[in-house]
């Protein structure tokens, strides 16, 4: 393996890090305004409450879309084998596909151009993600 590999790999593994921080903060953005939404609707719920909503209930199965992703991630940069190009474009690739909003689309896509609209804390979040994804190489 020559050096320039050995960097590549390294500059990648770095970046997925980096990516899966990112996407866990606009989660946790994304979380944090769903939990609002229902707490005024059904009161207040706790910490444990809450990850038993976010795995059962229909309000945050959304949210999953992006759970799954960083699970991808994680299973990724704790592979025995390699991490390969094709791999490393493939996450940068399904990351870019799942974060495109659409006021007019169905199931993640709506939901999350609803939380941008309403929510600066997920614009400020989803944007720094854009900007981190512009930088992939």
């Amino acid at each position: 393996m020559t050096s320039d590999t050995l960097l590549q790999r390294i500059h990648q593994h770095q970046y997925l890090r980096d990516l899966r921080n990112k996407l866990l903060y606009l989660h946790r953005m994304l979380l944090d305004r769903e939990r609002i939404a229902y707490e005024q609707v059904s009161g207040r719920v706790t910490n444990g409450e809450l990850l038993r909503l976010l795995i059962e209930h229909e309000q945050f199965a959304w949210l999953h879309r992006i759970s799954s992703l960083v699970v991808q991630i994680d299973e990724t940069l704790s592979a025995d084998e390699p991490l390969s190009s094709e791999d490393f474009q493939a996450l940068i690739s399904d990351t870019r596909s799942l974060l495109v909003p659409s006021e007019v689309g169905s199931g993640f896509a709506r939901k999350y151009y609803n939380a941008l609209q309403g929510e600066p804390d997920v614009v400020l979040a989803h944007a720094e993600v854009a900007q981190f994804l512009a930088s992939a190489k």
